[in-house]
């Protein structure tokens, strides 16, 4: 087994409105299983991936964000040290596709890089095997565009359901993250030993209907 010291640890985080299927690719990459039932993520949660990128060994740190309003404010706690952000919108969803400039320039606002200009960012569009394609509302040409429009960013077609392109597209987002390591290597346990429950106690009670 590597040694943890030896190991690249890359912070990944998955933004998104709510119901395109983040949590859903996050689980068939890391345990490759898929849950029809779905249950919106409550503020932030993550899982990790072990992996070599070039003989190199790494530990993708994903953080599973919500996509509700009443959790934005947490952003700033959950994206600092991220190494590479993944936009996800629904293939068959045009508010989805719609509201990626809003994630993109709120995770630049609260994560506040140094280098905004060449952060790392990827776009995923899931659920294409809804409907056999035929549900589907926002053209690949559209999606490809909109990275043109953002610097070329990385684009990548998934169905979480049916497991395709999931790895394909989560190798693709380790490798963008290795291009914006950082150096320090505390950040793992400095990110763990935050509190997910913590940072939740101070949000305001009440029915999320």
């Amino acid at each position: 087994m590597d040694s943890l010291k030896n190991r690249t640890l890359l912070k990944v985080i998955v933004l998104g409105d709510s119901g395109v299927g983040k949590t859903s690719l996050m689980n068939q990459y890391v345990y490759k299983k898929f849950n029809r039932q779905y249950k919106a993520t409550i503020g932030a949660d993550f899982v990790t991936k072990e992996l070599h990128i070039e003989e190199k060994p790494v530990t993708l740190q994903i953080w599973d964000t919500a996509g509700q309003e009443r959790f934005h404010s947490l952003g700033s706690a959950f994206y600092r040290g991220a190494d590479c952000c993944v936009l996800v919108y629904d293939v068959n969803n045009l508010k989805s596709f719609e509201t990626l400039n809003t994630w993109h320039t709120e995770f630049l606002k609260q994560a506040n890089p140094m280098e905004p200009e060449t952060f790392p960012f990827v776009l995923i569009g899931n659920k294409t095997d809804v409907d056999g394609g035929n549900s589907r509302v926002v053209a690949n040409k559209r999606a490809i565009e909109w990275c043109g429009s953002k610097g070329n960013i990385p684009y990548h077609e998934t169905s979480a359901k049916e497991d395709i392109n999931v790895d394909e597209a989560f190798l693709g987002v380790a490798h963008k993250a290795l291009t914006n390591e950082h150096k320090q290597d505390n950040i793992y346990f400095r990110d763990m030993s935050i509190s997910v429950r913590d940072i939740l106690e101070d949000q305001p009670r009440g029915c999320a209907c």
